[in-house]
């Protein structure tokens, strides 16, 4: 990433302008940057994404604005940090591949997701590659998290892995979400077919797991640390993964997700991550997909 990372006078030089046009860019908030320790910085990809944005011309046609929707996935940090920063952004959580279907079809700004590929172990690029490689978004990541399994205080069945699931009730969640795509490759995996795995009805939300457990429904849930600690139950880590927003270009530059940006950077923020537990946001807004 730092070799990414350009000077006023080298963003002024890739741009061919001058460093004063450059510092009133900055003073409208009209361009992407950071501010690491007084200092402004220029993400390369994201100068390269701007400067898209705003090409003119025959052969460039005008896409219909989404609505202020963030989609996909539940995170318990981003949804604080949407309603903190004052972003104005609503939230759809209805998991990582409805939020993926929601804005392909324009209806939402931004998605989160967290989806495993079986055959590498990336999370969300080979995705968002082939659904939406030539579409004008950018896959930035917000965190990595714990993932485990949520179960009781004292872990009265011995848990310790995937394979101590057999004969218990597991809280499964829906088709849509990364946890259940998650659940399956770790499943099979440990040599057994998630589909045997039973337990109460589906749940849509990492918190309904956690409740499930909590209230005796079921023995055993997929979840987030974060999640576990707030539930009061005991938290069995079983891999890491990377929770991503994919964005339209053109929404990351315009101020309700320039106002989340903004709160992300703030001593409140980290804070807050650090108190839930589970999370490592070294790599916040690192892109990790830039489409067409």
């Amino acid at each position: 990433m730092a070799a990414e990372l350009m000077t006023t006078r080298e963003v002024a030089d890739y741009l061919r302008l001058g460093e004063r046009k450059v510092y009133d860019l900055l003073a409208k908030r009209a361009i992407p940057c950071l501010r690491l320790e007084g200092k402004w910085l220029f993400p390369k990809p994201l100068i390269d994404a701007w400067l898209l944005e705003h090409r003119e011309g025959p052969g460039v046609q005008p896409r219909a604005e989404p609505p202020l929707i963030v989609a996909g996935s539940h995170d318990p940090l981003l949804d604080w940090a949407l309603r903190e920063s004052g972003s104005g952004l609503a939230v759809v959580y209805e998991g990582s591949l409805a939020g993926l279907d929601r804005l392909a079809a324009g209806a939402a700004l931004a998605a989160g997701v967290h989806v495993i590929d079986p055959t590498s172990g990336e999370f969300n690029i080979p995705l968002v590659a082939a659904r939406l490689g030539g579409e004008p978004v950018v896959l930035l990541q917000f965190a990595t998290r714990e993932q485990g399994l949520l179960v009781p205080p004292g872990n009265p069945n011995g848990v310790e892995s995937v394979a101590d699931l057999a004969g218990l009730r597991f809280a499964a969640r829906q088709a849509e979400a990364g946890s259940h795509l998650l659940f399956g490759h770790l499943a099979r995996q440990a040599g057994l077919d998630p589909d045997l795995i039973t337990g109460p009805p589906p749940v849509r939300s990492e918190s309904e797991v956690a409740q499930a457990v909590a209230s005796g429904a079921a023995d055993a849930g997929l979840a987030i640390r974060a999640v576990a600690l707030g539930a009061g139950l005991d938290f069995i880590p079983l891999a890491t993964e990377r929770f991503d927003i994919l964005i339209w270009r053109r929404a990351f530059f315009e101020p309700p997700f320039q106002r989340l940006l903004g709160f992300t950077r703030t001593e409140a923020f980290a804070e807050r991550a650090a108190r839930l537990g589970g999370y490592d946001v070294a790599g916040m807004w690192t892109v990790r997909f830039n489409g067409a």
